[in-house]
């Protein structure tokens, strides 16, 4: 794998062990995961989790609003980025 990223051209980041600080979005979503999915159900089965882990994924990216990104939902973000970046059409 290391030999594959760095004939890539890949620069991988590294998180040393026992301190997540190092990568504090990932963290803050963890615990948002933790607190607000996987501690406030009891799943059943296998299929029971995945169902549940997807409702709780468009939540986050799809309804809930989040304060980074001035207090738009991840898709509205992307979409009013890519309207942004995206080239204005040619007027003949």
């Amino acid at each position: 794998m290391l030999k594959w990223l760095t004939q890539a051209n890949i620069n991988i980041a590294h998180i040393d062990p026992g301190k997540p600080w190092q990568n504090g979005t990932n963290e803050s979503f963890n615990g948002k995961f933790r607190d607000e999915c996987l501690s406030m159900e009891w799943f059943r089965n296998r299929i029971d989790a995945k169902i549940v882990i997807a409702q709780f994924r468009r939540q986050y990216n799809e309804v809930r609003p989040h304060s980074s990104l001035g207090q738009l939902t991840p898709a509205e973000f992307k979409q009013q980025i890519s309207s942004i970046n995206s080239p204005e059409p040619a007027i003949s």
